[in-house]
């Protein structure tokens, strides 16, 4: 009886780390994630098994351990998941990832019920969270310590927000491939729904879509932590890409713990004229002062050295950040 009572304590534990819910209209975090080795120890348990004692089984040590993922494979199988006895966006990006750890590291991932993860299809709550950004949220949460999930999760939600999906399309039934602008499960089907001209959540072209949104979030939680623990290089980003700049203008950006902020700055002579914010993941309800005021202070003193606004001081130093950041980009 005690072998098996530890057991449900853990997987209880388990349950417990993964599944908590998560408020993304501000892009919070569901959980967390750190930066610890994703070497395995001396004792790390061989053959995918769990080391035991006198028969007593051991509850695995948090952060699980990672090793490099392959992307293509984590992409393939998120998309095949969607459309599997469990399905749905949620549980098709968690097992994308879960069952490519599996194979990678295998215990303790082995341990982790994918099937838990079917209750995000559609959306968490009324069409919210975005079901695919769920699951990839909770396998960050089980990998990392919550400092750098927090970072991580920023991550992934600003690409969501601002990437033209689906990327991965394998049957290419419809024309048109949209920006959702938010984390929203709801906007971001409905705006391509629209563009599409389709009218039923039913429709087999909405569900290769949602389908490929599903393997380009897993495939992109899977780059983001294999750039995380050292098996990758991150990209170097260009700030001004597809944005039209005049001779005067300069792109910059800051980055924070929900995501990139990216700001156009527009110059008379040796004078800031505008300030224009191009993108961000900050908390709606909380940064809308700091994106109205900054700027207009920072154009009036014609310096980035400026007082934040009261409850948005992150939001404030990442524009000051950003604006600095395009400045330093004229040539002197």
């Amino acid at each position: 009886m005690e072998i098996v009572e530890n057991r449900r304590k853990f997987l209880k534990q388990s349950l417990a780390l993964v599944s908590g819910s998560v408020v993304l209209g501000g892009l919070t975090a569901l959980t967390g994630c750190g930066a610890n080795s994703a070497s395995t120890s001396s004792d790390q348990p061989a053959e995918g098994k769990p080391a035991s004692s006198e028969n007593e089984a051991v509850a695995p040590e948090y952060p699980f351990p990672y090793q490099k993922l392959d992307l293509d494979a984590v992409e393939k199988h998120a998309y095949e998941s969607f459309f599997g006895d469990i399905g749905g966006c949620c549980y098709g990006t968690a097992a994308g990832l879960l069952d490519e750890l599996v194979k990678t590291v295998g215990y303790p991932y082995t341990l982790i019920p994918t099937a838990m993860f079917a209750s995000g299809a559609g959306g968490y709550g009324q069409q919210s969270l975005c079901g695919s950004l769920g699951g990839a949220i909770n396998v960050i949460g089980l990998i990392c310590a919550p400092d750098d999930a927090r970072k991580i999760v920023g991550e992934l939600c600003n690409w969501y927000a601002n990437a033209e999906l689906p990327i991965y399309r394998p049957e290419q039934d419809f024309e048109n491939f949209t920006v959702s602008g938010t984390v929203n499960c709801k906007d971001s089907v409905t705006k391509f729904m629209e563009a599409n001209g389709i009218d039923s959540m039913g429709d087999i072209r909405r569900k290769h879509r949602c389908a490929g949104v599903c393997a380009d979030t897993a495939r992109k939680a899977a780059e983001l932590l294999n750039i995380h623990f050292g098996f990758a290089e991150a990209p170097v980003e260009d700030d001004a890409a597809g944005v039209e700049l005049a001779e005067n203008e300069y792109v910059g950006s800051a980055k924070t713990d929900r995501g990139t902020l990216k700001v156009k700055v527009t110059m008379d002579g040796d004078k800031i004229s505008k300030i224009e914010v191009l993108e961000h993941s900050e908390t709606e309800g909380i940064c809308e002062k700091a994106m109205s005021d900054i700027p207009a202070a920072i154009i009036e003193k014609n310096s980035t050295e400026v007082d934040a606004i009261g409850g948005a001081t992150q939001t404030s130093k990442a524009i000051m950040e950003a604006v600095a950041d395009a400045l330093s980009k004229i040539k002197k």
